[in-house]
């Protein structure tokens, strides 16, 4: 992998679901570059396309025109167990993307397993200490977890086969917001002492802002600003659409909410 490169970058990225008058251009000619060690930003409303630029990074989805590199370098369609080694997801619902029916020391030695890598005792304990949770843990089912406990496993499964990339898809819109900062805070930690790239994915300005460098805002499937997060602090967007967008995360207006109606 080259060093000099950029962690994730996308070229033109377009994705289509079906064909014909049925047929959805989900995603109309993405390009960002997201550097080694960075956290990086997308925002969009509902519908947007944020979460399926996620999904071809992570391989989930494999139809799609343009270019994707990882450090530098181009997957294939099918992607190689050292690319899903190297770039791991954390999905936004901590009980669906668990299995109901493992305990947590199960769900964390999967991904080991799958990637031919030591399932010790010592290791585990290391991957759930370093999520804040203790050895108690280890042998109970997600429903005997609260939102925000299952969610640091989900991290904890994700982190424990040590990726460089971490894709976040909404990691804390299902928690409650007393959970939500402790969970933002501890994935800042990790990445500081990791040095991981995260990419996140999110439609709550706050929360990129808490987590990220610069953020890309998605509308109707393209990228229509990118500014460096200090930006959206200081409210000084240049985009109407990314202005709206934060006059609506202030509250309910209604000269806010008519344009975003007549635009939408």
């Amino acid at each position: 992998m080259s060093a000099a490169a950029p962690m994730v970058e996308l070229r033109d990225l377009h994705v289509r679901f079906g064909r014909g008058a049925d047929g959805v251009h989900a995603v109309r000619g993405v390009e960002l570059t997201v550097p080694a060690g960075a956290a990086y930003g997308l925002v969009g409303e509902s519908g947007s396309g944020k979460s399926t630029v996620l999904r071809v990074i992570a391989g989930l989805i494999d139809r799609f025109e343009g270019r994707l590199a990882v450090a530098g370098e181009v997957p294939g369609r099918r992607r190689a167990l050292a690319f899903h080694r190297a770039v791991q997801m954390v999905f936004q619902d901590p009980y669906g993307s668990l299995h109901p029916r493992h305990t947590v020391d199960r769900i964390i030695k999967e991904p080991l397993a799958i990637h031919r890598l030591p399932r010790d005792d010592a290791r585990i304990a290391r991957a759930l200490d370093e999520v804040g949770l203790d050895r108690s843990f280890r042998f109970r089912f997600p429903h005997q977890l609260s939102g925000g406990q299952r969610q640091r496993v989900a991290i904890a499964r994700a982190l424990v086969v040590e990726p460089e990339v971490v894709l976040l898809d909404e990691p804390t819109s299902a928690l409650d917001v007393s959970i939500q900062a402790e969970v933002l805070n501890l994935l800042t930690r990790l990445r500081r002492e990791r040095d991981l790239t995260y990419l996140l994915v999110s439609h709550d300005l706050a929360v990129v802002g808490h987590i990220c460098e610069e953020v890309a805002i998605m509308r109707e499937g393209a990228i229509v600003e990118t500014l460096a997060v200090e930006r959206l602090r200081e409210r000084t967007p240049t985009h109407p659409y990314t202005r709206q967008l934060l006059e609506a995360a202030a509250g309910y207006h209604p000269a806010v909410a008519r344009p975003l109606v007549a635009t939408a």
